[in-house]
């Protein structure tokens, strides 16, 4: 017979101790004669490279330590030489059927190369160098078919699966179903792990687990926790052995058990009101604490009775034996009345080690006699009724370790002589805690008669039925300001609708109300919008109407310049839309040619707005110097992105093109208060013989003034279109008055009319405005405070949080920081990767501008267009610039082997594959790249992106797989037009908002929209955070419906977080 614990931590993991390593693992192994212990943590690289450095193999597919690493101890026998398999933690935190999930599940593999195998392809998903446990945004169901795909050996078990925070079925986060959570997958389920408060009989009420094995490990944190709960098997000693055992019970011969009392989540109740209650006396206050009125901590056993089907008594035929044991030194401090951590105790513990063996073999075999010579009299007469199961156990409950009694002080005194100060005041105090004193009585009392948990709860309900009426009643139906905008047949319409006045929404009803209700042709619709997301979005949805695939085909959705290059491309125009790289390097060129005192960037926006015939006179750039850089572009063969406006404007002038025409017949805009003049002028002459024209947006959203757009757009419609009809939309469905009221007053401090937004919502919290003490500070506190949205990343987070004080828990898709500049993001994601938080950064960053990124777009754009000669020109120049002919060689051989594979792979493959034949796997520009490439399926859709996109559109992954859940990290001009539950605005202090770029300070109006646009990006809430002197904005925001505070000062996360070998753990 083997006794195994398969489910540990090493010291990678967080809160652990620094003792779990190898060669303690081992020590205390032997020390408490366990024969099988899993490795824990096999996703950590630094801890599979200790395992490789100190274990050997042994058997199949599992492992012991190497002899010069052996600790020698007189506790701990040297004939007993523990095995090793690998195992290894997950923590899944996702959304799914619109609840926010963890749960946490313990893999088993054949093997140290099949780790590596695994932990590769978990890479590419999220951050598993922060932490043994990895965090993970991946749904269950689709890690267990990762696991199957990359090691079809190994085995899946859904761990500790009651935990009321990260389980299958805990009360906080979990299912109600196996089949709920893994779906087509759960047939490959096989065994669940019980975990620390639970025991088999109270998983023998569910029949839905019958066909299941059950398994008990000790999640151990520290090496003198193993063997907590273990497992027992008679099996070949091999990894087959162990794996059919798990899955199939034959050689599973029974578990050891904790008391499930003593589990920290057995009952019900609330660690900082001493409050420990049944599940029945929980019911009956609504689950809401009598004392404080916050909500109850649900236990295992009140999650137990939710599902259960069966009565409390139920005993499963057939079912593996089990035994309850308490560890050895807890033993010894019940029967002697002394803390299990005291020194005493510990000297006795390994007294007895020393006489009598292994702790399994005291606690299970040894004669007592024997005992009692060894250890006296009381701790004997404990042993014998731990083995008799005559145990008094005190609950355990949100988060605090319940407690067992062996002897009574009366009994120690009769046996040893001496009564023990320590356990009468220990007995005090869990009698405390347990709820059993007058004060608590009396509480309990008063709840009951003035129903005070019940009226908490009938007022959240209350506020649920609020929101989840106006959102329903939104989605619904049109408001008749909507309606009017739907329904208008005038020439020309303008909708000015306000943030979450349902603009979108709107949009998308006129045009079904054009193809339904008035049978347009679908070929005579243009809708512009201003991202490539926005568009896809709205394709989606008239797709979903009778007939939407044909309707998505002949009806033209796109942003201005993919519109451009399609008519430009349809009516066989040459042209190609250069790089931001070559935009730069030509705008060197003419800066250097004339000694003009410039920057890069100032240059092109200078150039921009020449082009659109705004700035004339004043610009910095001279006529000869802007001739000059348009000679250069010219003579490349490439047109930049106002060159596509300015081309199309002229064909449509210059040329008659009546049936290109008919596709603007019915023209409708989207973020109107963005176009520049020469949009302007597109949209007049594409719809200058057409039936309607429809705009919608919204002044004070107008944020790209340095791009020439301009918020009187919308007067000057009103010059151009004399029968004009403007429609006002002021509901706003989306934020809470507290986020209404101070956006409100802050663009109130622009110029122009008085501004009406009223919010359908009810109250939220206020808006938080919190002072950190530095950058550093700043980002860690906002990764800190995302880990607390979500209601804890861990049991350590939930213990530091006080477990479940959170009002919302969030998903992290519910979350967006939003910041100025794009060189803001980089502290933010280093302290995201810390916390392993998944996450996407939107936006046009610098890794597009370095030479290896840009040669492998041109050369896919190549691919995708032979006949497109300047790309394969470009291509060579940035990649072989100084050998000609070995790149013409070089570049017609990697063109034989992907051109058969450009249409057909995915993108992120194709990458892959380049990556490694350039050998460019050390290049973090390529490496930021291959993550923003797994957001888009194919080549031609990711070169449209990185062509076209707009701040929005660009996005790549913190690590190389999209996660289903992450956060958003964009800057607030690439935010327009989105909403999120939760927004951070990051870093808003002087110098960012407003932007001061040198001695130049910006649009300060502008900059008051930019900072408008992103307070009502937020839906709940809103948390603005600043270090150093704040931005002046924060002084506009009314103090009624503001809360300041102060950030902690706290140091980085550190790698590897640990606890003496004796703390407490969380399971």
């Amino acid at each position: 017979m083997y006794i195994g614990d398969l489910h540990i931590h090493s010291r990678y993991s967080r809160a652990t101790s620094r003792d779990c390593t190898p060669e303690y693992l081992d020590l205390w192994a032997r020390k408490k004669g366990i024969d099988i212990v899993g490795t824990g943590d096999f996703t950590h690289p630094a801890w599979r490279e200790e395992l490789k450095e100190k274990l050997e193999p042994a058997e199949d597919g599992l492992y012991t330590l190497k002899d010069e690493y052996r600790i020698m101890d007189a506790g701990a026998p040297d004939n007993r030489k523990p095995r090793f398999v690998l195992t290894g933690e997950i923590s899944s935190i996702y959304k799914k059927n619109e609840k926010v999930r963890k749960v946490h599940s313990l893999l088993l593999l054949p093997g140290l190369e099949e780790a590596d195998r695994l932990a590769r392809r978990l890479e590419l998903i999220g951050n598993i160098h922060s932490d043994g446990r990895p965090i993970l945004g991946l749904d269950c169901r689709d890690l267990l078919e990762i696991m199957l795909e990359t090691v079809p050996e190994g085995v899946y078990v859904p761990a500790h699966i009651w935990t009321p925070h990260f389980s299958m079925f805990g009360a906080f986060s979990g299912f109600d179903t196996i089949e709920e959570c893994f779906e087509d997958m759960t047939p490959y389920i096989h065994a669940l792990e019980t975990g620390l408060s639970s025991d088999p009989p109270m998983n023998w009420r569910i029949s839905a687990l019958d066909s299941y094995q059950l398994i008990s490990n000790s999640d151990a944190h520290s090496p003198a926790k193993l063997g907590r709960e273990a497992n027992l098997f008679q099996i070949p000693l091999s990894y087959g052995g162990l794996a059919e055992a798990i899955s199939t019970g034959n050689g599973l011969e029974g578990t050891i058990e904790f008391f499930p009392e003593e589990g920290k989540y057995h009952f019900d109740g609330h660690r900082k009101c001493s409050l420990c209650i049944s599940p029945s006396e929980a019911a009956a206050y609504g689950n809401i604490c009598p004392v404080c009125g916050k909500k109850l901590t649900i236990g295992v056993l009140h999650r137990v009775e939710q599902l259960a089907d069966r009565e409390e008594d139920f005993v499963l035929s057939g079912a593996k034996p089990f035994e309850s044991l308490v560890p050895l030194p807890e033993v010894i401090g019940a029967c002697t009345g002394k803390s299990a951590a005291s020194k005493k105790v510990l000297e006795q513990y390994e007294s007895m080690l020393v006489k009598l063996g292994a702790e399994f073999e005291i606690l299970r075999n040894i004669p007592v006699e024997d005992i009692k010579k060894a250890a006296g009299a009381p701790v004997a007469e404990g042993i014998h009724r731990l083995r008799e199961g005559k145990v008094e156990r005190t609950p355990g409950f949100d988060g605090e370790y319940g407690t067992i009694k062996l002897l009574t002080p009366s009994e120690i005194d009769g046996l040893e002589g001496q009564l023990s100060f320590f356990m009468e005041e220990g007995i005090q105090e869990k009698k405390k805690a347990a709820g059993n004193d007058t004060k608590s009585g009396k509480i309990f009392a008063a709840a009951r008669e003035q129903g005070s948990g019940s009226e908490i709860d009938k007022d959240a309900k209350e506020k649920d039925i609020i929101r989840g009426n106006a959102e329903e009643l939104h989605k619904n139906s049109l408001s008749p300001a909507q309606q009017e905008a739907v329904s208008a047949r005038d020439r020309a319409v303008a909708v000015i609708a306000g943030p979450g006045a349902g603009k979108t929404r709107t949009l998308i009803s006129r045009i079904c109300s054009l193809l339904e209700d008035r049978k347009i042709r679908p070929s005579e619709i243009t809708a512009v919008t201003f991202t490539n997301k926005a568009a896809e979005e709205m394709r989606s949805r008239l797709e979903k109407l009778p007939g939407g695939k044909r309707i998505g085909k002949e009806l033209c959705i796109g942003t201005f310049h993919g519109i451009c290059s399609k008519i430009l491309g349809d009516r066989g125009e040459d042209f190609f839309v250069a790089d931001e790289g070559l935009l730069e390097e030509l705008a060197g060129k003419t800066i250097a040619r004339f000694d003009l005192k410039l920057s890069v960037s100032r240059f092109l926006r200078e150039i921009s707005l020449l082009k659109c015939g705004i700035q004339g006179l004043q610009s910095p750039v001279t006529e000869e110097a802007a001739a000059y850089y348009q000679e250069m572009l010219e003579e490349e063969k490439a047109v930049d992105y106002d060159d596509l406006l300015l081309k199309t404007r002229k064909l449509f002038l210059d040329e008659d093109i009546t049936a290109q025409e008919k596709q603007f017949r019915y023209l409708l805009v989207d973020e109107f208060q963005d176009i520049n003049p020469v949009q302007y002028d597109l949209l007049r002459v594409w719809n200058k013989n057409g039936q309607e024209l429809f705009v919608i947006g919204d002044p004070d959203q107008s944020v790209y003034g340095f791009r020439g757009s301009d918020s009187q757009c919308f007067a000057r419609m009103e010059k151009d279109y004399p029968m004009l009809r403007t429609i006002r939309l002021t509901d706003n469905y989306r934020s809470t008055p507290e986020i209404v009221a101070c956006a409100l007053d802050v663009i109130s401090h622009n110029k122009g009319p008085e501004r009406n937004m009223r919010a359908s919502n009810p109250a939220g919290a206020s808006v938080r405005v919190v002072e950190a003490p530095g950058e550093m500070g700043e980002a860690i506190f906002i990764a800190k405070e995302i880990n607390r949205l979500i209601g804890g990343i861990d049991m350590l987070d939930v213990e530091e949080n006080h477990g479940g004080e959170v009002k919302r828990v969030r998903s992290f898709s519910d979350i967006a920081v939003l910041y100025r500049t794009h060189r803001q993001a980089q502290l933010l994601e280093k302290c995201l990767r810390q916390e392993g938080i998944p996450y996407v950064v939107a936006g046009r960053e610098d890794f597009l501008l370095d030479k290896n990124v840009r040669g492998t777009l041109y050369f896919f754009q190549y691919l995708l267009c032979p006949e497109d000669l300047v790309s394969r020109s470009f291509c060579r120049k940035l990649i072989w610039p100084a050998e000609e002919v070995l790149a013409e060689e070089q570049l017609s051989m990697l063109a034989a082997k992907y051109g058969k594979k450009v249409r057909r792979e995915k993108t992120e493959k194709l990458l892959e594959a380049w990556i490694k034949d350039r050998k460019l796997e050390e290049s973090e520009a390529m490496s930021r790249l291959l993550n923003a490439a797994v957001l888009n399926p194919s080549m031609e859709s990711f070169l449209e992106t990185i062509s076209f996109g707009s701040e929005g559109d660009v996005r790549r992954c913190g690590s190389r797989k999209f996660p289903a859940d992450a956060v958003m990290l964009m800057t607030l001009h690439g935010a327009k037009g989105l909403e999120f539950p939760a927004v951070f605005l990051y870093g808003m202090r002087k110098g960012l908002m407003p932007l001061e770029l040198g001695t130049a300070a910006g649009d300060m109006e502008e900059e008051r929209r930019l900072f408008y646009v992103g307070m009502t990006r937020a839906a709940e809430e809103l948390i603005i955070t600043s270090s150093g002197e704040p931005s002046v904005f924060l002084g506009e925001i009314p103090e009624e419906h503001t809360v300041m505070e102060k950030a902690k000062k706290e140091k980085p996360v550190e790698e590897v977080v640990q606890l003496s070998l004796f703390d407490m753990e969380w399971t």
